[in-house]
């Protein structure tokens, strides 16, 4: 009976509220997909039947506030995380002139309307034609989603936001200057310099507390997650004791820790579930709840006003997206992507118009015009965004991929519980996105009287594997193995699942003096094609820095030259590390061809390599954060010199803070396989047990 009583409208019952949203946000998500609405839609359209102005089930209370202002903090967020850094700096000049056009074409035409047509004051007129300029990457978890995060046209739009957002904050600290009478000079030092400091705390301290903090609770992936939300939030509370709104804290957060948090982690995986099914929606929902559709039913002209502020607003912004197009010779479809993504207002658009009004601006009438204007730029958005980012998804799906643009089958042998998480991650960094072939763990258990024994611990061991993939959503398929000995269990996995890449671990010791890494891996050198990664590593990936690229001459001729170069480019992307590659200058021009030739783009060094004298000598000068890449070969092929030899010993000995990963790229098998002589291998040293796996 008290329960029942409680249940009147709108419902104050914390637990019911909680659930109601939640159901929302489910029946929504299942109705809409089925019937090809962008959720986006769904969500605010439900906002408003279930909001204040609607039936009134659900008021806009603190709560509704308090997830609505952390979706809005997520979007910016996740936008700065994912946005292509290398791809921006290529085209920041470019960023900048859509910014500076998407700003000044909507206020010049918002300022002039609402003087000239509608009769408002100068002062107002140009706070309400800031409206017209400002814009929130609402749609962005539909481009996120399709996979055209890192294409340029959604690079430029992301750079222009910055620069946009930033001019129509900086308009309203004037205009709110101006009429407080805090327009003085040491008002505006005072700003700026409290700009400068928040920006400098959160582009150069931020990353460095954040690697810091990576390298300690590397195991801790909960801790990460809080750790980051933190961060992000500390960012907003900075911008905001700055003079500015709190989304842009939140975007630089994002680009602060882009290099920091690889997009195919766990923790990224972690940050964009949590962001895109919960915050996000409560964030749509309670935009949904500030529209008030009678406002539209309050005489003609009102109506009117409302319809062609709505008209203008879009068009502005599609002026400027068709004047980026022709300036840059963009696509029809791009065009339309920019234009989709910087045609929602939101948060930004919201603050403004609630500042004003709070200082006696604009009236109420332009505050209800202003909510009405966010419902209708969010559709057109959705809509627009979700129609163009499919039909360019199916453009770059249609694109001709170079020869080693295909299915990748990693095979990653295990021995070692402790370095099953490194190795696995490193495997989805280096798999191909495009396509959705599972991670290979593999156990070889010896045939003799403790095999059932020990399949049920190493069984019991790739479990660990299992869950550690799991949380950056990608497929594993367990694989055990009893044979003679280790390489042979590998050497058939490796034929049975058709595998292209064998991702092993060493333990940086050299195991006997006639051999490379040991037995174990000589014996798949010697029996295999498929691309061989050795890897050691020291650092937690994410806080990688460099990458050193060690290539020697000829590798150019070899069958596996582009293969090891998409691997290698796949992960300075995930880790947002700059290349450095070293080499003879032929085999530099070659690379340097390839690589500016194939997308997507990276930032990439070339410097001449001269000998082994060299190498030993180099890890003087790197830091603890640069990797080292050894490119090897095979002994009988063209690539391959004495001088490859002795690398294994040069990385044991001088280069034992470094990680580094040795890669014997795939090869003819008609140049080795006689002189493997296809034998069955002998084990006598420790790599028989399994230990330099």
């Amino acid at each position: 009976m008290k329960l029942l009583l409680k249940l009147t409208l709108p419902l104050e019952e914390p637990v019911l509220i909680f659930t109601l949203v939640l159901l929302i946000i489910l029946v929504s998500t299942i109705i809409l997909k089925r019937l090809r609405i962008p959720s986006i839609v769904g969500l605010i359209v439900a906002g408003v039947i279930v909001g204040p102005n609607g039936i009134g089930l659900l008021q806009r209370d603190a709560s509704m506030i308090l997830f609505g202002t952390v979706g809005i903090l997520y979007i910016m967020f996740l936008a700065g995380l994912e946005m292509d850094m290398v791809g921006f700096k290529k085209t920041k000049s470019r960023s900048i002139v859509f910014g500076a056009l998407t700003f000044l074409v909507p206020i010049s035409i918002g300022s002039l309307v609402f003087i000239y047509l509608f009769g408002y004051e100068t002062k107002s007129a140009i706070l309400l034609g800031s409206m017209f300029a400002s814009h929130t990457l609402l749609a962005y978890p539909i481009i996120s989603k399709l996979g055209l995060a890192k294409n340029e046209a959604v690079t430029v739009t992301i750079g222009g936001t910055i620069i946009t957002d930033t001019a129509v904050l900086i308009v309203l600290a004037i205009i709110v200057g101006t009429t407080t009478g805090n327009a003085s000079t040491m008002y505006w030092v005072m700003m700026a310099l409290k700009l400068a400091a928040f920006v400098a705390v959160v582009l150069f301290l931020f990353p460095l507390i954040a690697k810091w903090l990576f390298k300690r609770i590397e195991s801790e992936k909960g801790a990460q997650f809080i750790f980051v939300l933190s961060l992000v939030f500390a960012a907003a509370f900075l911008a905001e004791l700055a003079g500015v709104e709190a989304i842009l804290g939140a975007f630089l957060a994002g680009l602060a820790l882009n290099q920091l948090i690889p997009h195919t982690s766990a923790l990224m995986n972690r940050l964009e579930f949590v962001g895109n099914n919960i915050f996000v929606p409560f964030f749509l929902l309670s935009v949904g709840m500030l529209v008030n559709v009678s406002v539209l039913f309050e005489g003609w002209e009102a109506l009117l006003t409302v319809v062609t502020v709505i008209l203008l607003a879009i068009a502005s912004k599609w002026i400027a997206a068709f004047i980026t197009q022709k300036l840059y010779g963009y696509t029809i479809t791009q065009r339309n992507l920019m234009f989709g993504l910087s045609t929602a207002r939101a948060a930004a658009t919201l603050a403004v118009i609630l500042v004003g009004f709070e200082f006696g601006i604009v009236e109420e009438f332009a505050l209800n015009m202003t909510v009405v204007l966010i419902l209708a730029t969010s559709l057109v958005s959705s809509f627009i965004t979700e129609k163009s980012g499919r039909i360019l998804a199916i453009v770059e799906s249609r694109k001709k991929p170079d020869l080693s643009d295909k299915p990748d089958r990693i095979l990653v042998p295990i021995a070692n519980p402790a370095t099953i998480e490194n190795l696995v991650d490193l495997s989805i960094m280096l798999k191909n996105p495009d396509y959705h072939e599972p991670i290979y763990p593999l156990a070889v258990v010896i045939d003799n009287e403790h095999a059932e024994e020990e399949i049920y611990r190493k069984n019991k061991m790739l479990q660990e594997a299992i869950k550690h993939a799991s949380a950056t959503d990608s497929d594993v398929q367990l694989v055990s193995k009893i044979d003679t000995n280790v390489a042979s269990g590998v050497l058939r996995a490796i034929k049975e699942l058709m595998i292209t890449e064998v991702v092993l671990g060493w333990n940086a010791r050299i195991t006997t003096r006639g051999r490379v890494f040991g037995t174990v891996l000589d014996d798949l050198l010697d029996n295999t094609e498929q691309m061989i990664l050795v890897c050691k590593i020291i650092q937690p990936l994410n806080t990688t820095a460099r990458i050193l690229v060690i290539v020697p001459e000829n590798a150019e001729l070899e069958r596996g030259f582009l293969r090891w170069i998409r691997s290698v480019k796949l992960l300075s992307l995930q880790l947002g590390a700059k290349l450095i590659f070293k080499g003879s200058r032929r085999t530099l021009n070659k690379l340097r061809q390839t690589i500016k030739s194939a997308k997507p783009t990276v930032e990439a060094e070339y410097e001449q390599y001269i000998s082994l004298k060299e190498f030993q000598n180099m890890s003087t000068r790197l830091r603890k954060d640069d990797m080292v890449i050894v490119i090897s070969a095979r002994r009988e092929t063209i690539s391959y010199h004495s001088d490859l030899d002795q690398v294994p010993r040069v990385l044991s000995r001088n280069y034992k803070d470094n990680s580094f990963i040795v890669i014997y790229p795939e090869q003819n098998p008609v140049l080795y396989q006689d002189n493997a002589k296809m034998r069955e291998p002998s084990y006598t040293d420790e790599a028989s047990t399994g230990k330099s796996i």
